[in-house]
């Protein structure tokens, strides 16, 4: 997977999240990220591996995206290591 590939699923999960409002909210409590702030730290790095992250803590919540988007569950976490490289590297 590429970056620009794992970048674009990750926009698309961002997208799914902002179009169901609570879990939206439930995405901008857990991260902290007010709701006028998100564009501005959109751009940020490991903003897009954190979208990622998110979705992989609600396996209810990573299913209806991964069916929605027609993408295998190993894809997100593929898409979140590619973006954010090995969790172990950043403890």
């Amino acid at each position: 997977m590429t970056p620009e590939e794992a970048e674009i699923i990750a926009v698309e999960a961002l997208g799914f999240l902002a179009r169901e409002p609570e879990h939206l909210g439930r995405f901008l409590a857990v991260t902290g990220i007010g709701p006028h702030a998100i564009r501005d730290v959109a751009g940020e790095p490991g903003f897009l591996a954190g979208v990622l992250e998110f979705l992989m803590s609600d396996e209810t919540l990573l299913l209806a995206f991964t069916e929605n988007a027609r993408l295998r569950p190993t894809m997100i976490a593929a898409a979140r290591y590619r973006l954010a490289g090995d969790p172990a590297d950043h403890a």
